[in-house]
């Protein structure tokens, strides 16, 4: 890609997002990549494009004015790409992609969308897996990317951070806590502990290691769905990431914690440099998630 378009994305994503950091995990750079960008332009044009502090960035008057002419710059880009991929013959193929649950149902739809109404016809092969099966099936081979939780184990593996996902109590409605703003970690060994689990992949994990605590289990399973349901049957409760606890059918009650907990997601690979030209152009639609 060329380093002025890079530029030019650096820019739209700051004003996107008000913020360097975020803007940086868009486009997977680091932030002070994002600011150097942004800062050579501002130099090369001899222009503050941006005001800096502590709550983020906007943009200056200069920059307002010059907004619009970078926005169409990146959307000529675009154009132009993909008739070089026409060039190319990338109007068929297929993307296999190893996934979770929560990805699938609440990122894939929106990303497969926006991808196939420039490329209609590259199909998708998705595989649904714990974190450890779809690890080894990207070092296999099996699927061409795939989701993981971060840090991959094997460190061979491209990564691209996408979003850090809270993980958050789930509770029935009638629990004496219902009321509370932000459910005490402690709590989490008060009542039976229904864990989202398969082998050793469990995001609730490091919280009871790093806490000090040791819950009751009483259900283990590595289908999300299930566990809401028995939460809502008052089986127990449970944590899970608050991605998969969007526009649920159960009755039941979500609650940050009071420590708060993340899972790193992000999109792995073998090698980006050997990649199809399928799978590239793919991972530039990874922001409409």
């Amino acid at each position: 890609m060329d380093v002025n378009i890079q530029k030019y994305q650096a820019f739209l994503k700051a004003v996107e997002y008000g913020s360097f950091t975020k803007a940086a995990e868009a486009l997977s750079y680091s932030q002070s990549g994002i600011s150097r960008m942004i800062g050579d332009l501002e130099q090369e044009w001899n222009i503050i494009l941006l005001e800096r502090g502590r709550g983020g960035v906007r943009l200056t008057s200069d920059g307002l004015r010059l907004l619009p002419y970078a926005q169409n710059v990146c959307a000529e880009y675009k154009k132009l790409q993909m008739q070089v991929d026409e060039l190319h013959g990338l109007q068929s193929g297929l993307i296999r992609i190893g996934t979770f649950s929560s990805v699938a149902t609440h990122w894939l739809p929106n990303i497969i969308q926006q991808f196939q109404k420039d490329f209609p016809n590259i199909d998708f092969e998705l595989l649904l897996g714990d974190y450890a099966e779809i690890e080894n099936w990207i070092v296999s081979g099996q699927v061409d990317c795939g989701f993981l939780r971060l840090p991959t184990i094997n460190p061979e593996l491209e990564t691209i951070f996408l979003e850090a996902d809270p993980l958050m109590a789930v509770i029935p409605e009638h629990h004496p806590l219902a009321d509370c703003k932000k459910f005490p970690v402690q709590e989490l060994v008060s009542a039976p502990f229904l864990l989202l689990s398969r082998g050793a992949n469990s995001d609730a994990t490091d919280i009871f290691s790093n806490c000090g605590l040791n819950p009751r289990v009483h259900i283990m399973t590595w289908d999300d769905y299930a566990i809401m349901s028995m939460v809502e049957k008052g089986l127990g409760i449970s944590v899970l990431p608050q991605l998969i606890l969007q526009r649920i059918p159960y009755h039941i009650l979500t609650k940050e914690l009071d420590v708060p907990a993340y899972r790193r997601v992000g999109l792995a690979l073998r090698s980006k440099k050997t990649a199809s030209l399928a799978v590239k152009r793919f991972l530039e639609y990874l922001q409409y998630r």
